[in-house]
């Protein structure tokens, strides 16, 4: 028995196959194809959840043919499929798989072909993924339901930026939901696809042990950190965007449901996403009286990360955009009207050219509340649970004991540490894996419903017009730092710091 042999056997017992697919890729040229979508795809073909009874079937302008779209696979799995999993006979039997349709949705007398590609029995899932930019998603819609490939039980899956505020967003949902169904639309947020924060479902619904103290009696605060050491480069994207609108208003706020929700009535998608919403529409509007107060804005300056010289963000810009006010950091303080967490402070941290690649959760509790060990070396420390999201996976509580050795009561913090390399031996999936094939399942748990994704808008909103409405810039940070100093500073008023591991 070889590797692969090995590998397949490993996972079969936990792999469920999924019903053949015409898996439709618009934007098949992108790079969110060849470094996500074509990588994920690969991964579920090597461990069997799918077979040569489904299709890939790219759509772009591009002129390619189905062999230069196979081609173009090949090269995406040699670079960015770790060497281990690339298997030259379940690489080709993947790639033959794939077609291609040439087509330019803005241009119907260039509207290509699907109907050879796509199959008519209802036993076969119909998706369409739109690996494309936002303002596509209205021409790409209609072009599905004119030409005839729309049918009731189809999916489409639309990528952020679903807008860039409250009333482009209901524009964009508006044009796809001209054709399709809200219960056919999957917006995708890749962070919920991830294992540890879908881990935090189980933490926190399947154990005993948390829910007592899930609460402001218990718990003094909650930090959620999500640091790039990766620069803006040269994404026209992110100018139009920032940090508030690229991470806050989708990653972030999502992760924050997950921490703050009530127990749904079931693992069904539309109770846990009915809990989600009530913790959006329960945040604290930050109005521009307070936006000073509460949050915190920065721009990196040139730096140095991991011993390398990095150039500034003002830079990496073009001549055109030399001068921009975007935000490469946000730091901010939100709070919850609600019996469960009133009082309790909820701190985030976002920002590119940090000091290093992080995503973590903290739930940090209130100390004890009587000490009886006045004539210990080292005094006790409030009792934290910290998740990590990326790089290194892991569940850590952070508890009090007595240092080993005789001399007295020496206390000391450790770390009860679940880490998933360690624990589970094996590859862990990227979030893609699971959310493509969640949209064949008709899983619909850890995509966004609207009204999830307008209510995180209605909270953002009057962040970004305060800060456009205001004549400073965003506050300096060198690369390589952990932000600028006002982030700190906004942590630091209420007595408490931001958490580092250990």
């Amino acid at each position: 028995m070889n590797y692969i042999d090995k590998r397949q056997k490993s996972v079969s017992s936990r792999i469920i196959p999924v019903q053949p697919f015409d898996y439709v890729v618009f934007g098949a040229t992108g790079d969110l194809t060849k470094r996500k979508l074509i990588p994920a795809l690969y991964h579920r073909f090597y461990d069997g959840q799918f077979d040569e009874q489904s299709r890939i079937i790219g759509v772009s302008r591009t002129k390619w043919s189905d062999e230069d779209f196979r081609n173009a696979a090949r090269k995406d799995i040699a670079d960015f499929v770790e060497k281990e999993y690339q298997d030259e006979k379940v690489i080709e039997r993947f790639v033959s798989t794939f077609c291609y349709v040439v087509n330019d949705v803005t241009d119907q007398s260039k509207w290509g072909d699907l109907s050879t590609k796509l199959r008519d029995d209802p036993k076969i899932v119909r998706a369409f993924y739109m690996a494309i930019a936002p303002d596509l998603f209205g021409p790409t819609c209609e072009y599905i339901d004119k030409k005839g490939y729309y049918r009731r039980d189809a999916r489409v899956v639309i990528e952020k930026p679903l807008g860039h505020d409250l009333q482009s967003s209901i524009e964009i949902n508006d044009e796809v939901s001209k054709i399709f169904a809200e219960d056919q639309v999957y917006r995708i947020d890749h962070y919920l696809g991830k294992e540890t924060v879908q881990n935090l479902l189980a933490l926190r619904f399947a154990n005993i042990l948390f829910e007592p103290v899930w609460n402001s009696t218990h718990i003094d605060h909650v930090q959620i950190t999500v640091a790039e050491s990766v620069g803006a480069g040269t994404r026209g994207y992110y100018d139009e965007s920032g940090a508030l609108r690229d991470m806050v208003q989708n990653h972030m706020a999502q992760l924050l449901c997950l921490v703050a929700m009530e127990p749904p009535a079931s693992d069904d998608a539309n109770a846990l996403r009915d809990e989600k919403l009530k913790v959006l529409r329960s945040l604290k509007p930050i109005t521009a009286a307070d936006v000073n107060r509460v949050t915190v804005r920065g721009q990196y300056r040139a730096g140095s990360i991991g011993g390398q010289s990095v150039p500034s963000y003002q830079d990496e810009l073009p001549d055109d955009k030399k001068g921009s006010k975007t935000e490469t950091f946000v730091a901010l303080k939100a709070e919850l009207e609600n019996w469960r967490w009133a009082g309790v402070p909820f701190y985030f941290r976002t920002g590119k050219r940090l000091a290093s690649r992080s995503s973590e959760i903290v739930i940090q509790f209130r100390n004890i509340p009587h000490s009886i060990f006045d004539h210990a070396e080292g005094a006790p420390r409030p009792n934290r649970l910290v998740i990590n999201i990326q790089p290194d996976e892991s569940v850590k509580m952070f508890l009090m004991i007595k240092d080993p050795g005789p001399g007295g009561m020496r206390l000391r913090e450790v770390p009860l540490n679940l880490s998933f390399a360690a624990t589970f031996h094996e590859r862990t999936p990227e979030a893609y894996e699971r959310l493509l094939l969640d949209v064949i399942r008709g899983q619909q748990t850890l995509f966004m419903r609207r009204d999830e994704l307008e209510a995180a808008w209605r909270w953002i909103d009057p962040i970004r017009d305060a800060w456009d409405a205001a004549s400073d810039a965003p506050q300096a940070y060198a690369a390589g730092t952990w932000g600028p100093s006002g982030a700190v500073a906004l942590i630091e008023r209420d007595g408490r710091t931001w958490h580092e591991d250990d």
